[in-house]
């Protein structure tokens, strides 16, 4: 999937204008899957930090040289079907993100009242380009509980926020200077040592120090507390048949054809020895490598074996499988993580 986000991305960009943000458990693996990517722009992490201060990192870098470069922040776990149309919002955006303070996001239209994603409220229409229409933002609201969903699906005024954003690395610098000042002085150290012999030591000194944040609360739900008018965030449509493979649910949504209604109907069986016995049964999902699948009477259920683990949920639940990481930090079964 790492690979599919470059691919995407480089009739929009080169290469060596690129960077990966990682760890150590993967930044070999991923300099040997994107070898068009320059070795010196995939970074690992001394510790996990969230997205807010990897994606400033990335800002105070390249405001030290580049102030109105603009930056995409594009997560490698998205499956886009559209091209096309990909490359047309995205050059509007950065048209849009390059002409001045503004912040640009992308809204996918919701399918379903999902509550694992954050909800963009859409305000007054400006004049778009190329068939891009802009939107203002009025507000961010994070991870809503399943009525509130509901209520912002049925509104029809509200999009999902895809984690995909354009700013130039001047905005976004001074957006965390202004809403994450400890942070700031942080990552401007990092980004003075860069290219330095004790880049590595400050690097691992300042960053476990910033904070665990996302740039979603870090910049975006403060900066639009400033009102519609005022906050400078606009929305353009990520309608490019966008899926986030964040979850059991959304895999099996895209296996299914990538339609919500058919994946609530389709059982989908992922490394299945043969073709599963299916009686009875609809929209589920399992993974089960290896074997053969009997469903019988069952519905909306995800399976997921492995050598040594086997996880059974609804799809309504499948985001909800970081509870279970927190329950297995907290018996000390790091193992099985």
């Amino acid at each position: 999937m790492i690979q599919q986000t470059l691919d995407r991305l480089l009739p929009l960009a080169s290469a060596a204008d690129v960077w990966v943000i990682t760890n150590e458990f993967l930044d070999d693996l991923i300099a040997e899957q994107l070898p068009e990517v320059p070795r010196e722009n995939i970074l690992s992490e001394p510790c996990a930090r969230n997205t807010a201060p990897a994606c400033a990192l990335a800002a105070f870098l390249l405001e030290r040289t580049e102030p109105n470069t603009v930056i995409g922040i594009f997560p490698s776990d998205h499956v886009v079907k559209d091209q096309a149309r990909f490359e047309d919002v995205i050059r509007a955006g950065v048209t849009l993100a390059a002409s001045g303070d503004k912040i640009v996001v992308l809204g996918v239209p919701p399918t379903r009242a999902e509550t694992g994603y954050g909800y963009i409220e859409l305000g007054a229409l400006v004049e778009g380009a190329a068939g891009v229409p802009v939107r203002r933002v009025k507000r961010f609201t994070e991870k809503p509980d399943q009525a509130l969903a509901e209520e912002f699906v049925a509104s029809k005024n509200y999009s999902w926020n895809g984690g995909i954003f354009l700013w130039s690395a001047r905005t976004l610098a001074s957006a965390i200077r202004e809403h994450c000042s400890a942070m700031a002085s942080l990552l401007e150290k990092i980004a003075a040592a860069y290219g330095g012999a004790d880049f590595e030591h400050v690097f691992a000194d300042m960053y476990p120090k910033c904070e665990n944040i996302s740039i979603d609360y870090a910049v975006l739900e403060p900066r639009s507390a400033k009102g519609e008018m005022g906050s400078e965030i606009y929305c353009l449509p990520a309608d490019f048949a966008w899926n986030d493979i964040g979850s059991w649910a959304a895999l099996d949504e895209h296996r299914a054809g990538g339609v919500p209604e058919q994946a609530a109907w389709v059982n989908v069986c992922d490394g299945a020895s043969e073709l599963p016995v299916e009686i009875d049964a609809h929209g589920n999902y399992v993974y089960a490598p290896g074997k053969a699948v009997v469903l019988l009477g069952v519905s909306n259920l995800v399976v997921v074996e492995t050598a040594d683990a086997l996880l059974i949920t609804t799809r309504e639940r499948s985001q909800d499988v970081g509870k279970v990481v927190a329950e297995l930090k907290a018996r000390g079964r790091d193992d099985l993580i």
